[in-house]
Formats: structure tokens, C-alpha cells, sequence
């Protein structure tokens, strides 16, 4: 038998919507005793890169991308106890379930890429089970694609609410916000669902995702529609929703000063405190999608557009500015969302007492 041949095929695939834009194929050995090679090549570019640097490249990014789920990980699980403990889950469902989308994003992470460092071999229906549920990104990518559409209900709901707010009072009930989770957790499921099982299999022993499409046309079709429904359109839901608050907020601002002498409600100055805090932070978590998802995406327009040829530190690069959304989500929370951070100070402030009464214990 013939030296085993080896093949290296890193694929740009629109996975985890294009947090991870790496295909899971790893390093392995073709046999070439019966003359057939199995070549997987990507839809896009047909390119495939055999450096030891872009080995490299793409191990510290699959590490620094571990790193990123754990960190995340724990900051969306303490962010998620505050909400719990200060009671604000229920009061602000749409938040708390933007959380989980990204506390099951990043869990996802941390638990996935130690496989794809393990160099796991593949066989059977067991195996290929494993690289459709877990190496395919799908659970990852699914809760991404829910929190975006999470992300405009709640821009949405904020709007409602605070531009007219008499016919929110009046008619927007709970109901109508569980069927707004429903569907944000329905769509990225099924999205996520329907891609995967038709661009992932196993060759080999390999897990290959993202590199089975049906044709050029079908990904640039694809491409298309992912950038227009999940960065266009939500950018402007967020513009004009946000836009509209503002403005209202800023009138609702002058008749307040106008009335400031005659005395103040101070129940309805707290709500519209806390109001006014949920509306920074989502505006800020707004902003910071916008400016860390738009290198990925246009760089994939690119790429699908004008065939260039993938730069693998290009393409890092645009992956690590994505990351900064993930893990800066829970810390704009944490910072700018008061009942959150009450909780979390309490825990430090608790934690600090704990601390020096354990030190005077011990001196004593």
C-alpha cells in the first residue's frame, strides 16, 4: 500500500454566521491505493492553502476563539443570575432571552473547539451525527441567527413602547413577547437546521461543513439573502426604531423640564430612569453589531462577488473584530443596564467584606 496522500482544504463557509468562516477540516491522510482522491473544494474560490503559517494562524484563532467562549460563556451566566436575582427576567424577557441566545452561543464555543483540536476521526452514523450536532457550528450559529432576530424584537418592543405608548399600554401583552422568542429561537433552528445538513459531511473520517452547496449560484443566492436579512434589514429596524425613540425622548425631556418646578412624580422618575437605562444599552449593543459584524460581511461580498482570492490574515482579522460583539455584550450590560449592575456590585462589594473579615479572623 502506497504513502498516504495528504490534503489540507481550509473553506470560507457562511457558518456560525460567519463567526467561525473555517470549515472543520483538519490535517489527514487520503489513502491512494485504489487511485481515488477525494478533493473538497470550496464553493467560492476552489483555493486550497497548505502553509504551516496558515496552520498556525488558524490554531491560535481556534484557540483565541476558545478562549472568547469560555470568557463569554461565565460574563452572559453572571449577567444572566443578575437578571434573575434583581427579578428583571420577567420584566424585560426580550433582554434575558438575548442573553441566553448569547450564553448558548458562546457555551457552544468552549464546547466544540476543543473537538476540533482533539483531531477526532470520524466514522459510522455515530460519527456522522457528531459532525452535523456539534463540529458543523450548528448549535452556535442557530442561537447567532436567534439573537439577531431577538435583537430587532427588541428594538421593536422599545419603540412600542416608548413612541406609543398608549397603544402598548393597551394591547401588547406577554403573549405577544413569547411568541416573539418562539420565533427568534424557531428561525435560527431551522435556518441553522436546513443549511447544515446539506453543506456538512464526512469524508474519511473528516468533517467537512460548508463546502457541499449545490452550486455558485446557490451560495451567492444564499450570501445575498444572509446579508440583507441579517445585517441590513436589522440595521434598519434599528435605525429607525431607535431614531424614532430618541426623538420622543427628547421631546418628552422638554415638557419635563417645563414641569420640573411644579413638582415631580418620583415613581414615574424612576421608571423612566430605568426605561431610559435599557435604552442606552440596547442602543450601544445595537451600535456595536453594526460596526464589529460589517468587516465580515463585506469582506464576504468580496469575496463571492468579485472572486478575490481569501487572505488568511485578512480573514482573522475580520473574525477577531466579530468576536468583540460577543464578549463585550455582557460588559455593556453589566455597566450601563443599573439593575444589573447593582447585582454584580453587590457580589464584588460581598465578596470584598468576605474577604477582609476572613483576614481580620485570622489575625485575631
Amino acid at each position: 500500500m502506497q504513502k498516504t496522500k495528504e490534503w489540507t482544504t481550509v473553506t470560507v463557509k457562511d457558518m456560525v454566521s460567519k463567526l467561525t468562516l473555517i470549515s472543520t477540516a483538519q490535517y489527514n491522510t487520503f489513502e491512494d491505493s485504489t487511485k481515488i482522491s477525494v478533493e473538497v473544494t470550496h464553493q467560492t474560490t476552489g483555493r486550497t492553502l497548505t502553509s504551516s503559517s496558515s496552520h498556525r494562524a488558524e490554531f491560535y484563532f481556534q484557540c483565541a476563539a476558545l478562549v472568547v467562549g469560555v470568557v463569554g460563556a461565565a460574563a452572559n451566566g453572571l449577567v444572566l443570575y443578575a437578571l434573575v436575582t434583581s427579578k428583571q427576567h420577567k420584566k424585560h424577557m426580550l433582554i434575558f432571552n438575548q442573553n441566553v441566545f448569547d450564553f448558548v452561543n458562546c457555551l457552544c464555543f468552549a464546547v466544540v473547539i476543543p473537538l476540533e483540536l482533539s483531531n477526532i476521526y470520524f466514522s459510522g452514523m455515530g460519527g456522522y451525527c457528531l459532525c452535523l450536532m456539534l463540529l458543523s457550528y450548528a448549535g452556535s450559529w442557530a442561537a447567532n441567527i436567534g439573537s439577531l432576530v431577538n435583537l430587532a424584537a427588541i428594538s421593536i418592543e422599545r419603540y412600542l413602547r416608548v413612541v406609543h405608548h398608549v397603544w402598548a399600554k393597551n394591547k401588547l401583552r406577554n403573549w405577544m413577547i413569547y411568541l416573539a422568542i418562539t420565533f427568534a429561537w424557531t428561525s435560527g433552528i431551522v435556518i441553522a437546521a436546513a443549511i447544515t445538513v446539506k453543506t456538512t459531511t464526512v469524508v474519511n473520517g473528516v468533517c467537512y461543513t460548508g463546502v457541499f452547496l449545490l452550486s455558485d449560484t446557490a451560495h451567492k443566492i444564499y450570501e445575498i439573502y444572509d446579508f440583507l436579512s441579517f445585517y441590513v434589514i436589522i440595521l434598519l429596524i434599528f435605525i429607525f426604531c431607535y431614531g424614532r425613540i430618541l426623538v420622543v425622548i427628547r421631546q418628552q425631556a422638554h415638557v419635563m423640564a417645563a414641569h420640573c418646578g411644579q413638582g415631580s412624580n418620583v415613581a414615574q422618575d424612576q421608571s423612566n430612569k430605568i426605561q431610559t437605562s435599557v435604552i442606552k444599552t440596547m442602543i450601544l449593543v445595537c451600535v456595536l453589531f453594526a460596526i464589529t459584524w460589517a468587516p465580515a460581511n463585506i469582506y464576504m461580498l468580496m469575496i463571492n462577488f468579485h472572486e478575490l482570492m481569501i487572505d488568511q490574515n485578512v480573514l482573522y482579522v475580520v473574525l477577531s473584530i466579530a468576536y468583540i460583539y460577543i464578549i463585550a455584550n455582557p460588559f455593556i450590560y453589566a455597566t450601563k443596564f443599573d439593575p444589573v449592575k447593582r447585582v454584580l456590585l453587590g457580589l464584588i462589594l460581598c465578596k470584598k467584606n468576605n474577604m477582609q473579615a476572613h483576614e481580620s479572623g485570622g489575625n485575631t
